[in-house]
């Protein structure tokens, strides 16, 4: 606890540097309310102010819904009043022509630098957590049954007697979201063969299986679901060739009824909330797995989309929010529980023109979760976080509404070429998506018309303020503050510990929080050796304008330069495969040389543990 204060008064006493401020009584006011309040007011109460300030940025004044449960003095509370009058007026609270960026900054990572700290909840609010994951569910459920007399089934497939149906019975957000899903996810650009079990090549994930099974003894098949076979035939999938059919012998086939459950649980995120996520079986992972490998490609490179649908890549988005921060020509909009809102009933009806890719898509996905205390559920959500293919189909999803809303707001006769004008426009990855400002009102209203909800306090399109995708901007400045995403080590020895903080002094140093820097160097410097080193050493060290320093050591063997610091090390996971198993491995392993680890049949998955060891090394 001492610890992180002592970090926030680094901050505050940089910002009182760069604005000009004094920061004093922000600080007696921390400390008093961490002695009454403890760590939520670092990692709750603090972010919950600056959401409220961001709040007051995108209206252009000071409201007196915001900032409650802090004294005020006039139009502004007290706490921060120093910086905070470098925005707004102190007396209206309304937004100064030239707001001050640089108090603008050191506001948000005063408030948000505890915000990722990783902790555990309590258990009322992991228990609370699942009861979301369940109500959102039932409220998906609802909504299906209420709109499920406007799916495509009830009209077969037959084109010309669809439409005419299509224009007496839906409603005209259903009408215009299937004619360009029709013209977004068909034949062109989801063609049959793409995903025909020969043209599929699958592969296990990195994470962890609702079977508890773990690294290479994903290899030695137990069980495989029959509604796997159509699209993913075991004979094809499970063994390296027919002649040794006979290990199938061995395998499980499970029918749709007695198909194990994805198992839900909570992996710590911050004191607030837990991450929930849902474990899929090894069978199912193992084929999303071979679809995500063909989608992503398609919705990322192909002429059509644009560019609009991103997954490896941030840095579009984070270009468009800072550039309209400064322009306002977009809007950033955030959706809450976004995966876990996206009806399965819609994703079937969005990709009637795909047959092939939705059978196979439909096919690797499970039906039912296991919930701590609630019990297993039939699954009304296409997939929760856990699923490969949950990333890619919500943003198809999302991409389809988007679409379709804003050429419903042009006016304009729907074609090929303005669903590509349009889509040079937007962006979306994840739930992360940014529309042209003039649409926004028209998007999300449409988004919440199919059971998603707006992020009100995350989504902004009046002010100057935007975020996406991990950067923040205002003015067409960057004002992103430096997370604290980890307590801070007390030993050498606590290696996750010791990267969280080390990276975090060098994210401080660049971000020019020298003060608060000078304290973290003294802090670690105690318990290690922190050299100056660039980005791309493996040494743990500090990052430095001023080049290298004194302790450089000349090593004659290697030719160049070393150093003496921390650098990280972890032992492999013992995980010995042979057999079937092994030659199966062999063959699906990705890459130009497939060999290339040579011990990938005794060692691995997640390492047994990662340490620190000290050693010499070059700085560079």
């Amino acid at each position: 606890m001492k610890r992180l204060i002592r970090l926030l008064t680094g901050i505050l006493q940089d910002s009182s540097i760069w604005c000009s401020t004094s920061t004093t009584r922000d600080l007696e006011t921390i400390t008093r309310r961490i002695k009454h309040e403890g760590l939520s007011f670092l990692m709750i109460t603090l972010p919950n102010f600056c959401s409220d300030f961001e709040k007051s940025l995108e209206r252009g004044y000071v409201a007196d819904d915001t900032f409650r449960g802090f004294q005020k003095r006039g139009a502004l509370p007290e706490f921060l009043r120093g910086l905070l009058q470098l925005v707004f007026d102190p007396k209206s609270g309304v937004l100064l022509d030239k707001p001050n960026v640089q108090a603008i900054f050191f506001i948000r990572q005063t408030c948000l630098m505890m915000k990722k700290v990783e902790h555990e909840c309590s258990d009322a609010r992991v228990q609370d957590a699942f009861t979301r994951f369940i109500e959102t569910n039932d409220e998906v459920r609802e909504w299906e049954l209420n709109h499920d007399r406007f799916f495509r089934d009830d009209f077969g497939t037959d084109s010309s007697s669809f439409h005419e149906c299509l224009g007496k019975r839906l409603p005209t957000q259903h009408f215009h979201f299937r004619r360009v899903a029709d013209m977004l996810w068909n034949q062109e650009h989801f063609g049959d063969e793409l995903f025909l079990p020969e043209a599929l090549v699958p592969k296990h994930g990195p994470g962890a299986t609702a079977q508890k099974v773990s690294a290479n003894s994903k290899y030695e098949w137990r069980e495989w679901h029959t509604r796997l076979e159509n699209c993913f035939p075991s004979d094809l999938f499970l063994i390296p060739n027919w002649n040794m059919i006979e290990a199938l012998d061995t395998v499980e086939f499970v029918d749709p009824e007695f198909e194990r459950p994805v198992r839900v649980i909570q992996v710590p995120k911050t004191l607030k909330t837990p991450r929930i996520i849902a474990i899929e079986p090894v069978c199912m992972q193992y084929a999303q797995q071979a679809l995500l490998e063909v989608v992503v490609p398609i919705l990322e490179k192909s002429k059509a989309f644009n560019g609009a649908l991103g997954f490896t890549d941030q840095t579009v988005n984070q270009d468009w929010a800072q550039k309209s921060s400064f322009d306002g020509s977009l809007a950033t909009i955030d959706l809450k529980d976004a995966s876990d809102r996206v009806s399965a009933s819609l994703v079937w009806d969005m990709l009637t023109r795909a047959p092939q890719f939705r059978e196979a898509l439909f096919a690797c996905r499970s039906l039912k979760a296991d919930v701590p205390g609630f019990g297993v559920r039939h699954l009304s959500r296409f997939a929760s976080m856990g699923s490969a293919m949950c990333f890619p189909i919500e943003a198809m999803v999302f991409y389809t509404i988007v679409i379709s809303a804003i050429s419903r707001s042009t006016g304009r006769r729907l074609s090929k070429k303005l669903l590509q004008e349009i889509s040079s426009q937007v962006r979306i990855y994840g739930d992360d998506i940014i529309v042209p400002v003039e649409y926004v009102q028209s998007v999300m209203s449409e988004l919440e018309y199919f059971n998603l909800r707006v992020n009100t306090n995350k989504s902004f399109y009046t002010g100057k303020f935007r975020e996406s995708c991990g950067l923040d901007a205002y003015d067409g400045v960057p004002v992103t503050p430096v997370y604290c995403r980890r307590m801070l080590p007390t030993s050498p020895q606590q290696a996750d510990q010791m990267l969280s903080a080390v990276s975090l002094r060098n994210q401080l140093y660049k971000a020019g929080c020298w003060i608060t820097v000078e304290w973290l160097d003294t802090y670690l410097q105690r318990l290690a050796p922190m050299p100056v080193v660039t980005d791309t050493s493996v040494l743990l060290g500090r990052n430095s304008f001023l080049g290298y320093q004194k302790g450089l050591r000349w090593d004659a063997n290697l030719h160049h330069w070393t150093v003496k610091g921390l650098v990280v090390k972890s032992r492999p996971r013992p995980s010995i495969l042979d057999g079937i198993g092994a030659l199966m491995k062999f063959f699906l392993k990705r890459g130009v040389d497939p060999s290339f680890d040579k011990k990938h049949l005794q060692f691995a998955g997640r390492p047994v543990s990662v340490y620190t060891k000290t050693q010499w090394a070059a700085p560079y």
